[in-house]
């Protein structure tokens, strides 16, 4: 760069001195000087002409070399853009790749921006949503995918869980839809076709239900003759007595599983009704008479912690199972003499909460994620010792579930155990009269 400066001004002083020379002689210096000056000015404009040309081309051919400072600048600018370019055709290259990799993927990929326009997506989402590329750049996807539970899923701002819905253009079709935040407010969705699961969860649904029901006829002639039977023990010998009683203990057992299955069938295939209003303190009282009855045989202290009166929207028989679930299994899992507490409080926000708690052997920490499936046991040999057939936790889940409310288990082993169930503020209120048709409420 030195040289070419130095050869622009050696350049520029062989115009100059000559000028100025025959510019003196004829008596014009100064006209000379001016003219060549005005020259010079041109033929610089026009490089600078060259060069914004040669700056505006895609793929850049450079003109000839002027030479000097002009030489040096074309040649730096064309080297800077052929290596631009080489940049480009690496990225383009990658961007490829990864839509290619992307379309091949059996889920859908969108990117939305801040305000919930499409930016992005491959093929699987155009497949499962129905959209067209490019068309739909930069469309608002509610405008696209014309589902209200979508749009109000797409407008929250908690993405814990995901939507299960219809495909748009296949209602046959199911779709789980996860959304993740990132960047200034960008959303990216990930879409599963989970028909197939669906399905399958369906058929387990229809078996478990078809299942308990064929099971119940016969357990129940079983158990006639059991107890028949043991009305004419007296006249048996000994050994056939123990028999008999064992066998009305396992018909027992069974046919509390199978009555557990039925209600886990019904809370999840029964349509819905519209709720009612009902009695909930007279609810927790009849709990607590029965959970006394349970808990006396123990020596145990079951007392109720709640103000009335209190009216809960619902459904009677499913909230008086999912709390007498809670209320006996602290009885039967706390030792004898321990102190169990029923109560109901109102948070800060407005929901309301029945709790159970107990000051028994407590649960380790690692089994409470756990507690709410079918069938598992914290502690199996214990369970089995109570009787329990390990589907409580998962009907009282179900049944909060319908409530639009949560459960929440915290425990310290060797301390006791505390069971929430969280209800909106939407789900409860206090001092309405049952009259009308909220009679139908629950009835102790």
């Amino acid at each position: 760069m030195p040289h070419s400066w130095r050869t622009e001004a050696q350049w520029l002083l062989a115009i100059l001195l000559p000028a100025a020379l025959l510019g003196y002689l004829k008596n014009l210096l100064w006209p000379t000087l001016t003219a060549v000056l005005l020259l010079a000015l041109l033929w610089q404009l026009w490089q600078m002409h060259r060069l914004q040309r040669l700056l505006l081309q895609d793929t850049p051919t450079p003109p000839a070399p002027p030479g000097g400072l002009w030489e040096s600048l074309f040649r730096t600018t064309q080297r800077l853009q052929q290596r631009s370019l080489r940049h480009r055709q690496q990225l383009q290259a990658l961007l490829s790749r990864i839509q290619d990799s992307t379309d091949a993927l059996q889920e859908g990929i969108l990117m939305l921006d801040s305000h919930g326009n499409l930016e992005w997506w491959n093929l699987a989402a155009s497949r499962q949503l129905g959209l067209k590329r490019p068309a739909d750049t930069g469309q608002p996807l509610t405008n696209l995918v014309r589902e209200p539970q979508f749009s109000a899923y797409l407008k929250q701002a908690d993405f814990r869980e995901p939507l299960i819905m219809a495909a748009p253009h296949a209602s046959k079709r199911q779709l789980q839809i996860s959304i993740t935040a990132f960047g200034r407010h960008e959303r990216l969705l990930v879409i599963q076709d989970v028909t197939r699961l669906r399905q399958l969860e369906q058929m387990r649904k229809d078996f478990v239900a078809n299942v308990s029901h064929e099971l119940r006829t016969p357990l129940t002639v079983l158990s006639g003759y059991i107890e028949t039977l043991q009305d004419l023990s007296a006249e048996l010998p000994p050994r056939w007595q123990r028999i008999l009683q064992q066998m009305s203990e396992q018909s027992g057992r069974m046919d509390v599983l199978i009555k557990d299955l039925l209600m886990l069938s019904r809370l999840e295939t029964t349509r819905q009704e519209p709720p009612q209003w009902l009695d909930l303190y007279a609810l927790l009282e009849q709990i607590l008479r029965d959970a006394r009855a349970l808990a006396a045989s123990k020596h145990q202290q079951v007392e109720l912690q709640a103000d009335a009166p209190l009216q809960i929207l619902g459904y009677p028989g499913e909230l008086r199972s999912a709390f007498s679930n809670l209320a006996f299994n602290a009885c039967k899992y706390t030792p004898d003499g321990g102190h169990i507490v029923l109560s109901w409080q109102v948070l800060d926000n407005g929901c309301g909460v029945f709790a159970v708690q107990d000051n028994g052997m407590g649960i380790e920490a690692q089994h409470i994620p756990r507690l709410t499936e079918r069938f598992y046991r914290a502690d199996p040999s214990r369970s089995k010792a109570t009787g329990g057939t390990g589907l409580g936790l998962a009907i009282v889940k179900h049944v909060l579930l319908r409530h639009d409310a949560t459960l929440e288990i915290t425990s310290t082993p060797g301390t006791g155990s505390c069971f929430r169930c969280v209800f909106p503020a939407s789900r409860w209120q206090t001092g309405k009269q049952l009259t009308g048709p909220d009679q139908q409420g629950y009835q102790p």
